[in-house]
């Protein structure tokens, strides 16, 4: 059960952002960017790296999310996805995305876990600053969602093919759409109501203060 009240039957991180539309723009802005933006890093590796560290942090609903995106943009395979939450030195990635998972699990237990030696061995297998860069931000970044969203309680559907669809949906549209509909429906809503109460009509009783 969420510790505040938070709108019924709605998950995750969808939840927050209803509750809280003034942060859910930049904070989906920043997502956006991170696992969307131009980079040398494909989309999926970049949601794999955010799927990688959720699930090291335990956050159900996040690594299933962007497991369900990382699946998407890797043609379906959902296999690969769960090797890598489950062993990533094992699964059949490139040497340079596993330096840089490598780099995120050292980013999720702290800053200063990250050691020239696990930066070296990014650059060896290929790594450019910025893809170092951004796959240490990826991962600080959801280490502050995954709090965000198991720090609030949320809900969490169980239903797999829930996350399919709604992690394909978010592959082809990417992070901007839910929170922008939402705030323009409120502005819309405010708006009309406002608009209403400015040209009240003189059989309506006035509001007493």
């Amino acid at each position: 059960m969420p510790h505040i009240k938070l709108q019924e039957g709605v998950p995750g991180m969808r939840a927050l952002q209803i509750y809280r539309p003034e942060t859910a723009e930049p904070l989906n802005q920043l997502v956006n960017i991170l696992l969307r933006g131009p980079s040398t890093l494909s989309r999926g590796e970049r949601e794999l790296i955010a799927t990688f560290v959720s699930s090291r942090n335990d956050c159900f609903y996040c690594q299933t999310m962007h497991g369900a995106v990382a699946a998407y943009h890797f043609g379906g395979n959902e296999n690969l996805v769960a090797q890598t939450k489950l062993d990533a030195e094992k699964a059949p990635l490139t040497e340079k995305l596993k330096a840089l998972l490598d780099i995120a699990n050292n980013v999720r237990q702290g800053g200063k876990h990250v050691t020239v030696e696990v930066v070296d061995k990014a650059r060896k297998a290929g790594a450019t600053d910025l893809e170092i860069h951004d796959t240490v931000l990826i991962a600080a970044a959801f280490c502050m969602y995954n709090r965000y969203v198991d720090g609030l309680a949320t809900w969490a559907p169980d239903d797999p093919e829930f996350y399919r669809e709604r992690g394909e949906r978010l592959a082809k549209q990417g992070y901007f759409s839910f929170a922008r509909r939402f705030t323009a429906l409120s502005q819309f809503i405010i708006s009309a109501v406002t608009r209403i109460l400015s040209h009240r009509p003189s059989w309506m009783p006035k509001r007493r203060h």
